[in-house]
């Protein structure tokens, strides 16, 4: 549980943000993540964390999503709602079967969106899944601290001794940071050898992210994948320059 981080994007009360420490504390997580927080370290926000100041006091504050997940080898976005982009999905309990064996292997996220507006389209595209919770069609909203808590829970109750296949010694995991670095050179590669249509760069861009997440390449399979785009870069720059 000590590699598995709550992120919050961009929270607007401070007094959700101690909501949060304390559901995260209830559930032995403590490694806190706030994405550009509209407001922090409130008395309400005290208040609210009930005992579970340690985590407050030791919550990192980032500028940036990317920033808050770069050494994260999965990501992991909540969603109210069902999106109209299409991206791989899982329940809660299907989350937490997915988050723990890697949690063993190293550090994985969860990210949760604005109160009133979740994550946009783009966030979503640094996350490997997004997970919904189920609940009430006619009355869907859940408090964010509320749906930390469902899947804190989860996790929790995912048995640590489970039959999930480990890691191989030989493999190096990827970082959110090497696959947003890999997904830059690919798109820089198809523009410069003039396969991207400009108009249809962000389909197609979506499309072969979700490739590589369900492939999930280690980090040899990544330094591979950008020797080749090098090597294709490099003959084209040649033919330009010839």
């Amino acid at each position: 549980m000590k590699n598995v981080r709550i992120v919050l994007v961009e929270t607007s009360h401070g007094g959700n943000i101690g909501a949060v420490a304390r559901a995260m504390k209830n559930m032995c997580l403590e490694d806190l993540v706030l994405v550009n927080p509209r407001q922090f370290m409130t008395d309400e926000c005290v208040a609210r964390a009930s005992g579970a100041d340690d985590i407050l006091h030791e919550a990192q504050v980032c500028r940036s999503l990317d920033e808050a997940v770069a050494d994260c080898s999965l990501v992991v976005g909540a969603s109210a709602r069902l999106r109209t982009v299409a991206w791989p999905q899982v329940d809660p309990r299907e989350c937490a079967a997915l988050v723990v064996p890697r949690a063993r292997q190293g550090r994985v996220a969860l990210v949760f969106g604005r109160e009133r507006t979740g994550l946009t389209n783009a966030e979503l595209e640094r996350c490997q899944y997004l997970v919904h919770i189920p609940s009430n069609p006619d009355y869907s909203s859940l408090n964010l601290a509320m749906a930390v808590q469902v899947l804190s829970y989860e996790l929790m109750m995912q048995d640590p001794q489970g039959s999930a296949e480990q890691a191989s010694p030989e493999s190096s995991p990827t970082t959110a940071g090497d696959m947003q670095g890999l997904f830059g050179h690919l798109e820089q590669a198809l523009e410069d050898i003039g396969f991207l249509d400009p108009r249809k760069s962000d389909k197609l861009m979506r499309r072969l992210k979700r490739l590589f997440y369900r492939a999930e390449p280690d980090l040899d399979e990544i330094r591979i994948l950008r020797g080749i785009l090098s090597a294709a870069q490099g003959r084209k720059s040649a033919r330009r320059d010839s």
